[in-house]
């Protein structure tokens, strides 16, 4: 309720939207000390989730989104340098992995876990570059160290949650898993498969990999220059049918050591081809590409949340259980709004669904008009009403400003009538 109608995960923020019905201390403490399982909690949410929408199959898609924390930070769980896609620069901040489900009626979080850089292995690859850079033979280099357990990879920590959703719902059918760039590993994609029961794994690639036609060995940049592809329909989520430039090819991928559905692909107002690969070799070229369309639907959800559901705009509860259970209330806010009253009914008329956003500012007009009720049910109205005004005062004090100099001595500002004829000589 207070990510809601506050939309960040602070309790002073609660206490005030509350007018201290809620004390921050006792907020504080039962988010600390109360014996919730929150990771149950997480996991008895999502049954919900897939019970109340009547969900049996879907789509995974996997992502990592990066939160800006403050530049020196000691208590930020898994806090570390990150990459600046905007400025070319790092900053500090915490990287998540979420995984998603995309259903034909709801998108649901289903996962996510934090992510930071294994220390050994940044090291050895700064050491690798510099070595590099001298041109130093790589039989005189130190070999790469063994991956630390405490510090997964984000492909190993999706692996994981897709283990974890697969053994908790055997139910749900996964037809397809999709996932970006990062992930299109011969490792991830054969076992994410193999996790959802050989489902087809789709993720993007870049256009220097490597295949193998005819017993020569080409970049996919240059084969799909020799076969440029033809123009193809398809609809894009479902929606709008577009015209797109399509070349594909079941072809040995030399980096995954096996054959692969390979697809160039260039959308409309596009100058280059795309790269896509999948596992089944049995799928037609365009429902690999419309499938892949759906990989959006994730970046939707990750602006949904970092914008109305309050671990984007301040979240700053320290140590691992801070960081974890906040982003557990953020997205089991998520999961709350799928069970709006509007939203349910516009689910089972098979409408558009609502923002989450729109959602959220409605709800915060019915605690207004909840105030409201309240105060006009009152015995005496008008009692309660000044009552109600004081405790805002109290609760929203004003401040002083340090901006305005009212109050203050701003110094003498006029000349000294003793030393003009010192400022008559500079002149002279």
């Amino acid at each position: 309720m207070g990510v809601l109608l506050t939309n960040p995960v602070c309790w002073a923020a609660f206490e005030r939207a509350g007018l201290r019905a809620y004390r921050l201390g006792a907020l504080s403490w039962m988010f600390r000390h109360t014996k919730i399982v929150w990771e149950r909690l997480w996991e008895v949410s999502v049954t919900v989730m897939l019970e109340q929408h009547g969900i049996r199959e879907g789509i995974l898609a996997a992502d990592d989104s990066d939160q800006r924390r403050a530049k020196r930070t000691t208590r930020i769980h898994r806090a570390h340098q990150l990459y600046d896609k905007k400025t070319g620069g790092y900053f500090n901040g915490q990287a998540v992995v979420f995984l998603l489900l995309v259903t034909p009626a709801v998108t649901v979080p289903v996962g996510f876990r934090f992510a930071s850089p294994d220390p050994k292995q940044v090291a050895w690859r700064r050491e690798e570059q510099r070595l590099n850079r001298l041109k130093v033979a790589k039989a005189e280099r130190a070999p790469q160290p063994p991956g630390d357990p405490a510090d997964p990879s984000k492909a190993q920590l999706v692996l994981e949650r897709i283990e974890t959703f697969r053994q908790a719902h055997p139910q749900v059918r996964i037809n397809a898993v999709l996932a970006d760039a990062l992930y299109g590993t011969q490792t991830f994609m054969d076992q994410a498969s193999a996790l959802c029961a050989a489902a087809q794994t789709v993720s993007q690639w870049r256009g220097n990999q490597k295949v193998r036609f005819r017993g020569k060995e080409h970049s996919l940049t240059a084969f799909f220059a020799a076969y440029p592809g033809v123009t193809q329909h398809i609809r894009v989520r479902g929606g709008a049918e577009i015209a797109v430039i399509v070349s594909s090819a079941r072809v040995h991928v030399c980096a995954h050591g096996k054959k692969r559905f390979v697809i160039a692909l260039k959308y409309p107002g596009e100058t280059d081809f795309r790269s896509l690969v999948a596992t089944d070799l049995s799928w037609r070229t365009l429902d690999i590409v419309q499938v892949d369309t759906l990989r959006w639907l994730i970046e939707v959800f990750l602006e949904d949340w970092k914008l109305n559901e309050g671990w984007g705009q301040l979240a700053k509860q320290p140590d691992e259980e801070g960081s974890s259970r906040s982003l557990t209330l953020s997205l089991l806010l998520d999961h709350a709004l799928l069970l709006h009253p509007e939203q349910r009914t516009r689910l089972n008329h098979q409408a558009p669904a609502c923002t989450v956003g729109s959602l959220r500012r409605q709800c915060q007009g019915e605690a207004l008009m909840d105030m409201f009720r309240a105060l006009l049910a009152a015995e005496d109205p008008t009692a309660h009403l000044e009552q109600l005004a004081e405790t805002i005062k109290t609760v929203f004090p004003l401040a002083p400003s340090k901006k305005h100099m009212s109050g203050r001595d701003l110094g003498r500002q006029a000349p000294t009538p003793s030393l003009r004829y010192r400022a008559g000589e500079a002149y002279a």
